[in-house]
């Protein structure tokens, strides 16, 4: 009777076109976005996980990108799903606290929804659920806190522990091929920050030509992608820099519509006198400060470079703000706007300053600053592709390090740590009355389910090695762990015979009925493509761990 309008008497407290959802609809609509996500990015989760290929749908400037990256592939998807909002918020927030494992927060998550679905379906209430998964957690930071090491005390030994924890991170990544060197490459730099978390330090400049191999640490120089002015020296050494951000030309008019009149050319010719005046009096101002290289954020002029060229002062260029923020940084000077005090400006210093060619670009390279932590990465590479994700894999592996040098405790790889926290659960689940132990085993099911997806993604028969795993941690021997290279669980200690271990992560938080159509949104430059793999298993010189 009251079909398609609201009953007497009732009031709507939602504006018109909002809709409502409650109890098991609502229950079940949150979890299968939030499944649908989770699926999205598991083929990428491993050494052997694979690539996606993300098309941009519009006609705007966004390229085509190929990455198994979760930060990057989930940044890229517009959902409507709130629980799918709250997964992708958890690999941002994995990619801006730590830098990798941005995959496998986001698999994890969806793993204990999976199992969640499965115990609603068995009438148990959603508190008793929560209740047994913050026990279970309990226990599984605990069996965490018990197997991980630290070997702070020893260089020799630490170094080893960064040297596995890059290769794991690399693992994964385009840059596998050649794990040991670029793990080489990110812990030196690394190290070089003696403790600092500051990345800003760490200049990483692409430059197309060669291969990856060609790629290598500067461990001296800070090198600026930019061109010295012309007519200026092209080498300086015992430098004084002046770093400035601000435009060379303000004594010109720039007000739009207005209109300079006159009757003669002889009166233009003296307003542009006035002009060059005030230009060569801003540049009497620079020389004054005692500075030999002067470096803007913007642009010059051909004027003030002529002037400063002849009083023998090196000049570059519209250094970005990024660039000029850096060089601060690292030759610790001053970023001054005006220049009316010389007095209480600090230039920057170093030791030579110099071009040099990489590749067939002309580079400016900054040796002997006075910030001793500062360096510079430089990648080579094919094509924009493969610079891009080399970058985004190095800083991965950067961001990991820094935070593993700050807390310094590790864990072993290979799906070690996620059989050892469930094989405690199972034992604290014994103790447990109630419905909370069902919760608590769902909850060990869902850790285990992380080595039985790498295994899946390397072509492997997962349920035979999980259950060999499951078996050798039950008797103890909690640092066996997968091996995807070696195709089978390694008999061995995984920090010793290869599977590599990675920074101890914080503990952590059925397919879906119905396919994510209508529940996953693909944004304008993010359309997932679909998948490529990476290459045959046994083929590929990847590693013995996921890549955290």
């Amino acid at each position: 009777m009251f079909a398609g309008a609201q009953m007497p008497g009732s009031v709507s407290v939602l504006e018109h076109g909002a809709g409502e959802a409650r109890g098991e609809h609502a229950r079940m609509s949150t979890i299968i976005g939030a499944l649908a996500i989770a699926d999205v990015v598991k083929t990428s989760l491993g050494p052997k996980g694979m690539d996606k290929i993300l098309q941009p749908s519009g006609a705007g400037p966004s390229q085509l990108m190929v990455t198994n990256d979760g930060a990057t592939i989930l940044k890229s998807i517009l959902v409507d799903n709130p629980a799918a909002k709250v997964l992708i918020d958890i690999s941002k927030t994995q990619d801006d606290e730590v830098g990798d494992g941005t995959t496998s927060v986001c698999v994890l998550a969806g793993e204990l929804l999976r199992q969640a679905e499965k115990l609603t379906d068995q009438q148990l209430h959603p508190q008793l659920i929560v209740a047994g998964f913050r026990r279970a957690t309990e226990a599984a930071r605990a069996a965490l806190g018990s197997i991980a090491v630290d070997h702070s005390d020893d260089p020799v030994k630490f170094r080893e522990d960064l040297m596995h924890i890059a290769m794991t991170t690399l693992s994964s990544k385009v840059l596998s091929y050649d794990r040991e060197q670029f793990a080489a490459i990110a812990v030196d730099a690394v190290m070089k920050l003696k403790g600092s978390t500051n990345l800003d330090q760490i200049q990483i400049i692409k430059k197309h030509g060669g291969t990856l191999r060609d790629s290598y640490l500067d461990h001296d120089g800070f090198l600026l992608n930019k061109k010295i002015g012309v007519g200026c020296p092209r080498r300086v050494e015992k430098a004084k820099i002046l770093l400035a951000n601000t435009p060379m030309d303000t004594d010109k008019v720039k007000i739009y519509g207005t209109k300079v009149k006159t009757d003669s050319m002889a009166k233009v010719a003296e307003i542009e006198a006035a002009e060059r005046a005030k230009m060569n009096a801003k540049v009497d101002k620079i020389v004054a400060h005692g500075c030999n290289v002067f470096i803007n954020r913007q642009l010059i002029y051909n004027l003030p470079e002529q002037r400063l060229g002849e009083n023998g002062v090196m000049v570059i260029e519209h250094a970005d703000f990024d660039g000029i923020a850096q060089l601060a940084l690292v030759t610790r000077g001053d970023i001054v706007s005006t220049f009316d005090t010389p007095d209480q400006v600090t230039l920057g210093e170093a030791e030579l300053i110099e071009e040099v060619m990489i590749g067939e670009d002309k580079l400016i390279r900054f040796s002997g600053v006075p910030n001793a932590e500062a360096c510079s990465i430089v990648l080579r590479g094919a094509n924009t592709h493969i610079l891009d994700e080399a970058e985004r894999s190095l800083h991965d592996a950067l961001c990991v390090l820094s935070q593993t040098v700050k807390h310094t405790k590790v864990v072993p790889g290979g799906g070690a740590c996620e059989m050892t926290m469930a094989q405690a659960i199972d034992e604290a689940a014994r103790e447990v009355p109630g419905k909370q132990a069902l919760a608590m085993e769902a909850f060990a099911r869902g850790l285990r389910a992380m080595p039985e997806i790498i295994a899946t993604n390397g072509g492997l028969d997962a349920a035979d090695l999980v259950a060999k795993l499951k078996a050798k941690h039950f008797a103890g021997e909690h640092t066996w762990g997968l091996s995807a290279r070696a195709r089978r669980v390694w008999a061995g200690d995984a920090r010793r015979s290869g599977c590599s271990l990675r920074r101890r992560p914080a503990a952590p938080g059925r397919h879906a009925r119905r396919r994510a159509r209508g529940h996953v949104r693909h944004r304008h430059h993010g359309v997932l493509q679909g998948q490529t793999a990476r290459a045959p298993v046994g083929q590929r010189g990847g590693g013995d761990a996921p890549a955290r």
